[in-house]
């Protein structure tokens, strides 16, 4: 059976708060969209915040919106190693213990003692697809992707299943670029 999935790449972003929002922008601030993003509800903001690690800082990275329960900071490793902090890899959400950085937006900073992770890769699964491709919650899969000239097989990768997704690969940049991702490419679910 052939389980097709588009793959995209995830730049680095963050996720705000609705406390670190206000810090960073002022009191009462929301967020204005920039564009829709491919899962329902999720967006690229038109606002941008500079990441500050102890060797440098990442300038105007985009925020996706809405605001979250949690701050959450999203990098690849080669980011991580470039500004000076070591990262984990881990699947949204799980920030507990993860490295720290400083934000800074144009009315204020904030200082998170944690946050920052690189996201592991992952499937985003709607029910009726993953009953269709025989998949679970949190299962691990690989995926081929056939790319012209650099065909690659991503392990480790996660299925997460909820009703509010929209079936799609997501990895970041450092992965994109060693599968040489360009345009709209589709992975098989191996």
């Amino acid at each position: 059976m052939e389980r097709k999935v588009l793959v995209e790449v995830s730049a680095r972003h963050v996720h705000l708060s609705k406390e670190h929002l206000e810090i960073l922008f002022g009191s009462g601030y929301e967020l204005t969209i920039k564009k829709e993003l491919s899962q329902p509800g999720q967006y690229a903001a038109n606002e941008r915040v500079n990441i500050v690690g102890p060797k440098r800082e990442l300038q105007r990275v985009s925020i996706l919106g809405p605001v979250r329960k949690a701050t959450q900071v999203e990098i690849s490793l080669t980011d991580a190693r470039s500004i000076g902090i070591a990262v984990p890899i881990r699947e949204s959400g799980d920030i507990s213990g993860s490295a720290a950085c400083k934000l800074v937006g144009p009315v204020g900073e904030v200082n998170l003692n944690e946050g920052v992770i690189v996201a592991k890769r992952h499937i985003h699964v709607t029910p009726k697809d993953a009953e269709k491709f025989g998949l679970k919650d949190k299962q691990v899969v690989s995926v081929k992707i056939d790319s012209k000239d650099r065909k690659t097989i991503l392990g480790d990768v996660v299925i997460r299943v909820r009703g509010d997704f929209a079936t799609s690969m997501h990895i970041d940049t450092d992965e994109g670029n060693a599968a040489a991702v360009s345009g709209v490419v589709y992975g098989d679910i191996v």
